[in-house]
């Protein structure tokens, strides 16, 4: 199967938006190590023009860490030639129509050599505004797919979304497309799209006639967003929002194959072009990271809820696998799960085990260079006990902490306000990551699932 995908890729023009997100970067550099063949990558970002493109593309992608593989094998002269020869920067915007290429040159042109569409722009904040996460993740898939359907070449869609599209479900989950017409919250009200659209629009319009300021309009859609998502049953405005533009994908796709790629908590690589490579702390990673530092005493989480994690190369893999496998096909609507809690399950207690046991061998240093001795963290179960911890051992030592500020006013700073608003803080994050660290739900994988995964290594 790996030299099928290979033989795909060969003389293949590939759009990939949101070129510069760690999953589209590593599929790119994947693409351009294994087949250099490929004909051309048109790399959608957002920029003012084509020249800042180009310039995003360099700083925040091909001069990575990532592509010393490439850099290696080939030479910095040959790699340079490689990209000037088979990388097309192009300034864009899904949220737009025609993804937002002015150039209409630029645009004919990719409509007539595009072969694949890859989608991987989205926005990813948990209680992103909803105004920019319907423009993005909802009605900017449905931009993509329009473009992509005047691809005259276009043989798939490949639409990467997220695995958590499922709410809070338990139990099992099967890799099924999302039906809009099935949607009904505890209310029996359906969802409606175009309703969700002139809705958010109507409050804008509020907002603005108000002449309120920009915080508070921001404040206010990131609070509709999430009263929408909970209204319909999900638990923030990114799985809301990304599960409306897989319905929309779904209904207005005609004759073009989808494939939509579900993947779970994506992390560093495992394999591909080497181990350990990523970028920032995602998810997962900045709860360790944190515990290393000392700075996690207590924790929300259920020792026994299992946390789906993936190595970002794996998903990579999936993609191109799903795309050799699919492109060309009729009447071709495939949902796949990229995931390990059905396959190779590892628990939050387990996690808890093995980062005491990392830490206690290989411990982080503090900034004057002492090492950082770490415990065990106080791991609770549930909202409402995780809430009480709070209140009891930070919340109400701090009401004696804003006695003191009153009585002696003339103190420097402000510690009680300081130190109320971490609290707070840590409070919302715990309040979005909720869903996620007390899931019960697993991921069931279909054998093709299981081969995309483990394929192409």
């Amino acid at each position: 199967m790996e030299s099928n995908c290979v033989q795909f890729l060969q003389n293949k023009t590939i759009l990939v938006t949101g070129a510069t997100g760690f999953l589209a970067k590593v599929f790119v550099e994947k693409i351009l190590r294994v087949q250099p063949n490929v004909k051309k990558l048109y790399l959608v970002v957002r920029a003012s023009d084509n020249e800042a493109a180009t310039k995003r593309l360099r700083t925040e992608v091909f001069e990575k860490d990532l592509f010393k593989v490439l850099r290696e094998n080939l030479g910095e002269v040959n790699l340079n030639a490689l990209l000037s020869e088979k990388i097309v920067p192009v300034a864009g915007d899904i949220s737009t129509d025609n993804l937002d290429v002015k150039d209409s040159s630029l645009r004919e042109r990719m409509q007539k050599e595009i072969d694949v569409v890859v989608n991987v722009a989205a926005t990813t904040n948990f209680d992103e505004r909803y105004d920019v996460g319907l423009g993005i993740n909802t009605f900017g898939a449905l931009n993509v797919l329009n473009f992509a359907k005047k691809c005259v070449k276009a043989q798939l869609l490949l639409h990467v979304s997220t695995a958590y599209v499922c709410g809070e479900k338990p139990g099992l989950l099967r890799e099924k497309p999302f039906s809009m017409e099935e949607i009904r919250n505890k209310n029996g009200l359906h969802l409606d799209i175009k309703i969700e659209m002139e809705l958010m629009k109507q409050r804008l319009k509020e907002l603005h006639e108000q002449e309120c300021s920009e915080e508070d309009i921001s404040l206010s859609m990131k609070e509709l967003g999430m009263e929408r998502a909970k209204l319909h049953g999900w638990p923030n405005t990114y799985v809301f929002t990304k599960s409306m533009g897989e319905m929309l994908l779904g209904n207005h796709k005609e004759d073009l194959p989808l494939v939509i790629i579900r993947p779970t908590m994506i992390t560093s690589t495992i394999y591909e072009p080497f181990s350990g490579w990523i970028e920032g702390l995602r998810t997962v990673d900045s709860v360790i990271i944190a515990y290393g530092k000392g700075a996690l005493k207590c924790f929300l989480a259920d020792v026994n809820s299992v946390c789906d994690m993936i190595p970002v190369d794996m998903v990579a893999n999936a993609m191109i696998t799903a795309a050799a496998t699919h492109a060309g096909g009729s009447g071709v609507h495939m949902v796949y799960h990229v995931g390990s809690s059905h396959q190779n399950p590892v628990t939050f207690g387990e996690i808890h085990e093995i980062a005491v046991c990392y830490f206690t061998k290989y411990p982080l240093r503090s900034r004057n260079g002492s090492l950082i001795a770490v415990s065990n963290v106080r791991l609770i179960s549930t909202m409402s006990m995780f809430s009480l911890y709070m209140t009891l051992r930070f919340k109400l030592p701090l009401q004696l902490l804003k006695l003191i500020d009153i009585i002696y006013p003339w103190r420097n700073g402000d510690k009680y306000g300081d130190k109320n608003r971490k609290i707070n803080l840590v409070m919302r994050l715990v309040e979005l990551y909720e869903p996620y660290v007390l899931f019960k739900g697993m991921y069931v994988l279909t054998s093709d699932s299981k081969f995309f995964v483990m394929t192409f290594n």
